[in-house]
């Protein structure tokens, strides 16, 4: 182990290999973090990541769990319904065809879908408006019209090997406010003291921000790798290892949008090492994925604060309605997710 310093001066312990040395910085990148977080480069870079092709794609939920029990999604507007039939995933706008009940209120037997007001029968060759999905492995998507120039979702690169876990929750903002949050590196030792102990951004080039970050471990422990934040769709930015320990891993951040002024965040971390130990857990990996999913939340009670926070901002006429869900605490104070 080294013994350095964490960003607010105090003991810090790293393990693992240590990283190669930075070349000189910019006088921009020995500014206070408050100066180098640039409100102006993350509204251009907002504007940019709007723009790009998505093919119609949003994120419904983890695929492991669905089940043969249909379950309900707002998703751009829409009411979905989405159940598992076997292998196969299904999805329908969640309205009967007959006299508009809600089919998640159903019950499915051999892949069909009863209606729950009348018995209407909602399966593949029968009634309902089924829509395209699409499963990744980890996550399911889904899309309202067809698109023939992309016909799968943009994904990142994943690793070959490694143990995922996936939160997903709501936020009283927009897609954007989700995204604006993971530009913002700089608040991490900040908004995060017990998640991240240091933090520098080391490039910003070809739309790709690289930091150099040490991730605490426990308490004064921590690990330093080098890792890239990029977007590959509008609603996405995803985090890359790219150096250091657990090179590869990725963590992928979706803002599904529910309605105007509410989101579906659905974050799903795919962990990945060169360690035996780690290739051990593949086996049983549980207990990891447990721990993933639960320091995933931990940092999106705080998170979620943050983008909330912007919204209000531009929607300050919202505050009676926002401040009513925080128990009388301003809006942006972190609550437990």
């Amino acid at each position: 182990m080294r013994r350095e310093k964490d960003a607010h001066g105090h003991d810090l312990w790293l393990f693992g290999r240590p990283l190669t040395s930075l070349p000189s910085q910019p006088a921009d990148s020995i500014k206070p973090d408050w100066q180098q977080a640039r409100i102006r480069h993350i509204e251009q870079t907002l504007k940019r990541v709007r723009k790009l092709p998505s093919g119609g794609w949003h994120v419904v939920t983890a695929t492991k769990t669905l089940s043969e029990h249909p379950r309900f999604f707002y998703i751009d507007g829409h009411e979905v319904c989405v159940w598992k039939s076997e292998d196969k995933i299904l999805a329908v706008i969640n309205r009967c065809p007959h006299m508009g009940a809600p089919l998640s209120e159903g019950t499915v037997r051999d892949g069909v879908l009863t209606c729950p007001w009348h018995g209407m029968q909602i399966g593949e060759g029968k009634q309902g408006r089924f829509l395209e999905i699409h499963d990744d492995g980890v996550l399911t998507w889904v899309r309202f019209r067809p698109d023939k120039n992309i016909d799968r979702p943009v994904l990142p690169i994943r690793p070959q090997h490694f143990i995922d876990g996936v939160i997903q929750f709501a936020a009283r903002c927009d897609p954007e406010d989700i995204i604006a949050n993971r530009l913002d590196p700089w608040h991490g030792v900040h908004l995060h003291p017990h998640s991240f102990a240091r933090l520098k951004v080391i490039d910003n080039a070809d739309h790709v921000l690289t930091v150099r970050v040490v991730f605490r471990a426990v308490g004064s422990i921590g690990v330093e790798v080098d890792c890239t934040f990029h977007c590959p769709e509008p609603n996405t930015i995803v985090m890359t290892i790219i150096r250091g320990e657990g090179s590869g891993s990725v963590v992928e951040t979706h803002a599904t949008p529910m309605c105007p002024g509410w989101t579906t965040v659905t974050e799903a971390t795919l962990a990945a090492s060169a360690r035996p130990v780690f290739r051990r857990a593949l086996k049983r990996p549980a207990r990891v994925r447990s721990q993933i999913e639960q320091r995933a939340r931990g940092l999106w009670a705080e998170d979620r604060a943050y983008a909330e926070r912007r919204y209000y901002l531009r929607h300050p006429e919202l505050l009676p309605e926002m401040a009513a869900q925080s128990s009388g605490e301003p809006v942006g104070k972190p609550r437990p997710i």
